[in-house]
């Protein structure tokens, strides 16, 4: 079980004599932030075991009914866990970060490993996808040359998911991406936010990285399909998704991390664009529709779910919006003014309750009501960790690109050019199209990492 040492816990001012008991942090000095991050970090990754023996490295326990988790959610646990190195400059976990990440990429390098078919989605690609990319941008430590490399991890699920064989062909919901990665799926044919912003994402990311603009253009279309579909409503509210064949039963349910996804693949274009108008807009509108929706009192709240019941997915979520909103400030400066004063609200509910466990200080889900709830989780956790450096994020260096000191090396043709379905004509030049950004995947997959909802 991963642990802090004992010479960092002393670095750090965590003596043994201090570590137990509530969490407790100075919210205006970023010493005390990073302090109290290591301890959530030591915490959440007591919900790790896949570096012990026997176990399977970059995993969290499941899936349901064997644990709690679903795989992307190992994605997103090293997606936190670099953002954390990245914010307080710790490193202790490197050798647990790049040993989970490359254990995973499959053997087609692309996040497709054969073992977990069984819950692939788009968006389960694609966490382990940010996770490469975030990697890329943090200049985080590359894998030897004979491994995977990170900028080439995030080009394979992007090339993948561009591809026809994952998207409606035709109809009022044309070139949208599916949920689910393989026909036989439940979920197939729902066209949701969450995969789509996981490709606009990853697609606006990779284009100020590498200044290509055949992926900023992509992004631009994978938008403006989302916005045309109903998705994102005129009041900036972003909705969860809608069914085959004409994607008109949208399903209003509104959770953080889809209007966070699109806020942040917005300033990173912004960003590339250097400040383009209709990308300010965007962020403008998302940034003050999630203050309203997800942070009532100034504190994160899912409002679909948070007054009944969330599952361990949902309970992750609060997290994900801190930290890419957090990024937001760093692409887009002018939106710490609106955006900071409500995380460090946020953040300071979210410690206040971090009161339980054995140690007397993890974290519960439950913010705004002030007292730990008897919940916890590695969702839990994240979240917390997350709201913590994204207090640290308007003087944290902005993501690189490779003209800024990125060094990972890139591959625009990576990724499987398998079909999952075979077919009988001949793939035209057409197919390929995009200076060789384009390729075909489609490998088995069932059951979705949000199988809490009904689809068909």
């Amino acid at each position: 079980m991963v642990r802090l040492s004992t010479p960092l816990l002393a670095i750090l001012g965590l003596a043994a004599d201090r570590v137990y008991g509530a969490l407790e942090v100075d919210l205006d000095d970023p010493a005390s932030i990073k302090k109290a991050a290591a301890q959530v970090a030591e915490d959440l990754l007591t919900f790790y075991h896949g570096d012990e023996p026997g176990m399977v490295p970059g995993i969290l326990p499941g899936p349901p009914p064997d644990g709690d988790y679903y795989w992307w959610q190992g994605g997103a646990l090293w997606g936190t866990m670099l953002d954390y190195r990245h914010h307080t400059g710790d490193k202790s976990f490197d050798d647990t970060i790049s040993q989970a990440l490359l254990w995973q990429v499959g053997p087609n390098a692309d996040f497709m490993p054969p073992n977990w078919t069984a819950s692939m989605g788009n968006d389960d690609q694609a966490f382990w996808g940010f996770s490469a990319m975030l990697a890329t941008e943090t200049g985080y430590t590359d894998p030897p040359e004979d491994q995977p490399q990170w900028l080439a991890l995030a080009q394979a699920v992007f090339n993948e998911q561009t591809h026809e064989d994952r998207r409606v062909p035709s109809g009022n919901c044309e070139w949208g991406l599916r949920w689910q990665v393989y026909p036989s799926n439940n979920g197939y044919n729902y066209i949701n936010t969450v995969a789509n912003a996981c490709y606009f994402n990853i697609g606006a990311r990779l284009a100020r990285y590498t200044d290509n603009q055949t992926y900023a253009d992509l992004a631009t279309k994978t938008w403006d399909l989302v916005k045309d579909l109903g998705y994102i409503s005129d009041k900036w509210d972003v909705y969860d998704g809608a069914h085959l064949p004409d994607c008109t039963d949208i399903n209003k349910a509104q959770f953080s991390y889809n209007a966070a996804m699109l806020l942040q693949g917005a300033a990173f274009l912004y960003n590339y664009t250097d400040g383009e108008q209709a990308w300010k807009d965007r962020i403008d509108g998302l940034v003050g529709r999630m203050l309203e929706v997800f942070f009532p009192d100034n504190v994160a709240f899912e409002p679909s779910c948070e007054n009944a019941q969330c599952n361990a997915d949902m309970e992750s979520f609060k997290g994900y919006m801190h930290r890419w909103m957090g990024t937001t400030m760093q692409l887009a400066p002018y939106t710490r003014e609106t955006i900071y004063p409500v995380l460090k609200s946020s953040a300071q509910a979210a410690v206040n309750q971090c009161t339980g466990g054995d140690n007397g200080r993890f974290c519960g889900f439950h913010w705004a009501k002030g007292v730990f709830d008897g919940e916890t989780g590695a969702g839990q956790q994240m979240n917390v960790l997350g709201a913590l450096i994204s207090l640290l994020s308007p003087d944290t260096p902005a993501p690189l690109t490779n003209q800024t000191g990125g060094t990972s090396v890139g591959d625009v043709n990576a990724g499987s050019d398998e079909p999952l379905v075979p077919t009988f004509t001949a793939i035209t030049g057409g197919d390929k199209a995009g200076a060789g950004i384009l390729t075909a995947i489609l490998i088995a997959g069932s059951l979705s990492a949000f199988a809490w909802m009904s689809l068909d």
